[in-house]
């Protein structure tokens, strides 16, 4: 009979998938050390760049292939969306562009109002700008339609603060002048593209805390631009035209 031998092995060491779930990414995605460092670079350029740049941009500023740059990117991305980073890396009107979280607004927004007064657009200016947003490209009368007040003050400081920008005119009898949002307007709201635009229900939010009237209840259902922005924003058409150029601060 031949003579067996019983081997020993040496048990594996095991780990649970919450062993797993829990270990940090950069042990499980790694990047070469070139890629590292143009990482780093896109990191860089993201942050001191005041408007959204694309993938397209930043490739051809650094000369990199696109894909790279879109990986990396990609890679940046899910970097910052970690809890442990206060600001977040995302794509706003077509490019990338690093802001706050949202989770962290509240604080960030209390510490911004200690340094300086609250800027931001007045009533008639927002209502206007909503109209806009909704139903553009539009008119000055078709505005006033849903108004019900003149605006040209408003419209004036809108334009001036580049939150809207004329689209050619309507060929209609007169051929008025066309409003449209413009790329500051989603860059200052935090969109992506105007699919993102808050429901009415929610502007109506707004616009209820920018009056400061905790009572008012907010509108039932977002129903249609036009039943809804009609209804709402005819609350301020008694007030006097004056108050249209209102443009203490900016948003």
């Amino acid at each position: 009979m031949p003579e067996t031998t019983q081997t020993e092995t040496t048990p594996r060491e095991t780990m649970s998938a919450d062993e797993l779930l829990a270990r940090p990414e950069s042990e499980t995605a790694t990047v070469s050390p070139d890629d590292a460092q143009l990482k780093a670079v896109l990191e860089a350029i993201v942050y001191v760049t005041e408007e959204p740049l694309s993938a397209i941009q930043i490739a051809d500023a650094v000369g990199e292939p696109r894909e790279r740059v879109e990986k990396l990117l990609e890679v940046l991305v899910a970097e910052f969306d970690r809890p442990g980073h206060g600001v977040a890396i995302r794509e706003v009107a077509g490019g990338y562009k690093m802001g706050t979280k949202a989770e962290h607004h509240e604080r960030v927004r209390a510490f911004i109002k200690s340094l300086r007064a609250p800027a931001k657009l007045s009533l008639p200016a927002l209502e206007t700008l909503a109209v806009i947003a909704y139903k553009q490209p539009v008119t000055a009368p078709e505005i006033l339609e849903i108004r019900g007040v003149q605006g040209a003050g408003v419209l004036k400081t809108l334009l001036d603060r580049k939150l809207i920008a004329t689209a050619g005119r309507k060929n209609v009898i007169g051929k008025p002048m066309l409003y449209k949002t413009t790329k500051e307007f989603m860059i200052q709201f935090g969109l992506k593209d105007l699919s993102e635009l808050p429901t009415l229900k929610e502007f109506e939010e707004i616009k209820r805390l920018a009056m400061g009237d905790e009572s008012e209840p907010p509108a039932e259902s977002a129903g249609s631009a036009t039943a809804s922005s009609g209804s709402s924003l005819e609350t301020s058409s008694s007030e006097p035209e004056s108050s249209e150029e209102d443009s203490s601060g900016e948003i």
